[in-house]
């Protein structure tokens, strides 16, 4: 139990860290911001599996499974942004 209450206080000061991050960033930085963030969610994902193999407990295994969602929700949706944006700077017909 007390290596739960450790991780499930690493994941909040992240989420909380996180939040404060990106509402402080300007508008300018956020596609290089967006591109860190997908290399970032890349890796998050990867944890996530490599720890739902590793581990039979149902609460960790629940934590991982919500990690890999919302990490592979992030880079996709990076990805379309981006593809949005280079869009945006093709010539047009």
């Amino acid at each position: 139990m007390e290596q739960f209450v450790s991780y499930l206080t690493i994941f909040l000061i992240a989420v909380f860290v996180g939040i404060e991050v990106i509402n402080r960033i300007p508008p300018l930085l956020h596609t290089p911001l967006m591109s860190g963030s997908n290399a970032i969610s890349g890796i998050t994902v990867i944890g996530a599996i490599l720890t739902l193999h590793t581990t039979n407990h149902w609460i960790i295994q629940v934590l991982g499974f919500l990690a890999i969602v919302a990490a592979t929700i992030n880079v996709i949706g990076g990805f379309v942004v981006t593809h949005r944006m280079l869009g945006m700077f093709k010539k047009k017909d």
